[in-house]
């Protein structure tokens, strides 16, 4: 998943509404209900060209080298002894888990786009590591994973409403550590100045790396947040930025110069990859 996680406004399993357990779980079920607000509103939807929730293997590519501060990878690798494996869930191209390796040497990927998977892969047996790929949505497919020494999620948050069964079923699956990356603030909070100029639509401002936390310590596990500095976005082709972000925004490719020039003029801020963590139960 991605330079920050692959978020999408509805997320691959789509939000719900709060649910009769809220009153119980109060941060959970304002989890649910600020990505609910992310939903896009029919009209629109029934003029998208292609599905805003697909994304392209290009921008999530695995990187063995990531710039900037990712105290996700930090938090994962020190957590890790040679030998050791990697469950990676929304693993996209492996930016997460191949970057891990060494100490890791076997890999374990959860991704519910087929063209993620296949990238996954093939980023494994290029770098020669042992890896298995499942095509599924978490935790869907949780029983189907096999454990691992440590299980990472870099994008998983903001793309899934229920969270906490998420977490608790990523939890099951680590024998050692849980590591989350996530941005600050939900990733599309940027695009919101585009919605506006195109559809004249506002969009939310939440949730936040913030509230997740309190969602994670809410299910039981003794979750940790680190905020890092921002960095700059990594470079990218602009030509699959501007397509990408036509997607997001259910635009017809005839938009893209008047894309590529508010882009071009509004550059995305600075991002804060967080790390949220925690050992696991059984640790």
């Amino acid at each position: 998943m991605s330079e920050e996680g692959r978020p999408g406004p509805a997320g691959p399993t789509g939000p719900t509404g709060p649910t009769a357990e809220g009153a119980a779980a109060p941060h959970a079920a304002r989890w649910a209900a600020e990505l609910a607000a992310w939903a896009i509103p029919e009209e629109i939807l029934r003029q998208a060209p292609a599905p805003p929730h697909r994304f392209p293997p290009e921008l999530f590519r695995a990187d063995r080298r990531p710039k900037g501060p990712r105290p996700a990878l930090d938090r994962a690798r020190e957590a890790l002894d040679p030998g050791d494996s990697v469950l990676d869930v929304g693993c996209g191209g492996g930016g997460a888990s191949l970057a891990l390796v060494p100490p890791a040497t076997r890999l374990i990927g959860v991704d519910a786009q087929p063209s993620m998977v296949d990238a996954f892969t093939e980023a494994a047996a290029h770098a020669g590591v042992g890896a298995r790929a499942h095509l599924g949505t978490w935790p869907d497919i949780a029983p189907e994973v096999g454990p691992a020494t440590v299980a990472v999620a870099f994008g998983l948050a903001y793309n899934v409403a229920d969270l906490a069964t998420s977490v608790v079923a990523l939890d099951a699956h680590a024998g050692r550590r849980c590591v989350l990356e996530l941005t600050d603030r939900h990733p599309a909070v940027d695009l919101a100045p585009l919605w506006r100029h195109f559809w004249d639509l506002d969009r939310p401002a939440g949730p936040t790396a913030g509230l997740a936390r309190e969602v994670v310590r809410e299910a039981g596990l003794d979750a940790r947040l680190e905020v890092p500095a921002p960095t700059p976005h990594a470079p990218a082709d602009p030509s699959v930025v501007v397509a990408f972000t036509r997607t997001r925004l259910c635009l017809p490719p005839s938009a893209d110069a008047e894309l590529a020039r508010l882009l071009a003029a509004e550059p995305p801020r600075p991002v804060r990859r967080c790390a949220l963590w925690w050992p696991t139960t059984d640790t």
